[in-house]
């Protein structure tokens, strides 16, 4: 084997998924671990998903689909984005693909030229930037401090565009931050993008988990030049507790759609077939958004509880999160990077967190609440401990 592709060579392998490895090998090996490396909900998928998926097994749902999903279940992802974000795309303006992430990589590859530019706000989830590379762009980082509540401004985005630059990531709510964009800094962002002519990837992953009075905003839904500049990004993961399923969808202009979905016929031909039907399933406006809100009750409890742990320990800062599950404190007071911190912490008091160089801020760390509410009081009194250790 002469050569390797340089752009692949440079990836590094997810902190994520390593993080959470080495704790379940030592738990595995009988050490008392307490993870909040987690990027997937602890609950089940529901009852009525998985019934569907078993059904369409037995009905023999098991050969290949139209490449852009089956048009069942296009036609219900186009209900929801009606239903629940003022958005009316039609079917054939949506894509299935094998989870959000396949989706995303998928739009890169279908924007980028070599060289282009991709805007990502920092800190970001530790895929985008890889994505873009491997798509042959080139990604500009805006960096977001604790003190702007890890919330680029518009200014910020505006200054960053050049003549190269093709796409801004939008991620809100935002992992590993938590944090969520209001209409007001939507509109803002988009008024740039438009006249800029910067495509919009707005990756909703986490639309469903916005807590307290907040609300989730798709960018499209704010003006019709908005919604054709645009490319909505979402899937089953988060919110129905899909993660090993593999479904996302996106959706966009009609050319783009049509673009995206040629290049997937060559690199996964079509989406899980009897993934698809829980799929369909899980998008019932009765049985899914109730499981959703049940899901959501759990979740915003446990937000405000490790909130009021982590943000009272001396030397932790951090904004409150107002969605996803996820909680991002800034430890540069204890004058360690994040990936000794994180180690440090493993090592010593058997608690797994993700370094925050993987998101692009190596002062901070991120702790996923998709846990139990046990593990997260235990989580933090270990994780108190630890930060005191470090203050003698």
């Amino acid at each position: 084997m002469k050569t390797l592709n340089s752009s692949i060579l440079a990836i590094e392998p997810s902190a994520t998924l390593a993080i959470a490895a080495r704790a379940k090998a030592m738990a595995r090996q009988g050490v008392n671990v307490c993870s909040f490396a987690a990027g997937e909900p602890d609950f089940d998928t529901p009852a009525f998903v998985k019934d569907a998926a078993a059904d369409a097994l037995g009905k023999g749902q098991t050969k290949y689909t139209p490449v852009a999903g089956i048009p069942e279940l296009t036609r219900a992802i186009a209900d929801k984005f009606r239903r629940d974000n003022g958005l009316d795309y039609s079917p054939e303006q949506i894509i299935v693909s094998c989870g959000a992430k396949h989706s995303i990589a998928l739009i890169l590859q279908t924007l980028c030229n070599p060289g282009d530019e991709v805007i990502i706000p920092v800190p970001y989830w530790l895929s985008y930037p890889d994505m873009v590379r491997v798509a042959g762009g080139v990604p500009v980082f805006v960096e977001a401090t604790v003190r702007q509540d890890f919330k680029i401004t518009p200014a910020q985005l505006e200054a960053a565009i050049t003549d190269r630059t093709v796409a801004f990531i939008l991620n809100s709510p935002c992992n590993p931050t938590g944090m969520v964009y209001d209409e007001a800094e939507l509109r803002a962002f988009a008024e740039v993008c438009v006249r800029r002519n910067v495509t919009i990837v707005s990756d909703e992953i986490y639309e469903k988990m916005v807590y307290g009075a907040g609300r989730h905003v798709s960018i499209a839904s704010l003006s019709p030049e908005v919604f054709a500049n645009t490319v909505t990004v979402n899937g089953f993961s988060k919110a129905y507790a899909m993660p090993g399923w593999r479904l996302g969808y996106a959706a966009g202009p009609l050319p783009f759609i049509k673009a995206m979905t040629a290049l997937q016929s060559h690199c996964a031909s079509a989406p899980n077939t009897f993934a698809q039907f829980g799929g369909l399933a899980a998008l019932d406006p009765v049985r899914g958004d109730a499981s959703i809100r049940d899901m959501c009750v759990h979740f915003e409890k446990r937000c405000n509880r490790i909130y009021g742990l982590v943000s009272a320990i001396h030397n932790i800062h951090c904004p409150k999160p107002q969605g996803a599950f996820y909680i991002f404190p800034n430890i540069a007071g204890f004058g360690l990077d994040s990936l000794s911190f994180a180690q440090k912490l493993l090592d010593s008091h058997r608690v797994a967190v993700v370094p925050g160089v993987a998101f692009g801020n190596d002062r901070c760390v991120r702790l996923s609440y998709a846990c139990g509410m046990a593990e997260i009081e235990e989580g933090c009194k270990r994780f108190r401990a630890f930060c005191e250790t470090l203050q003698k």
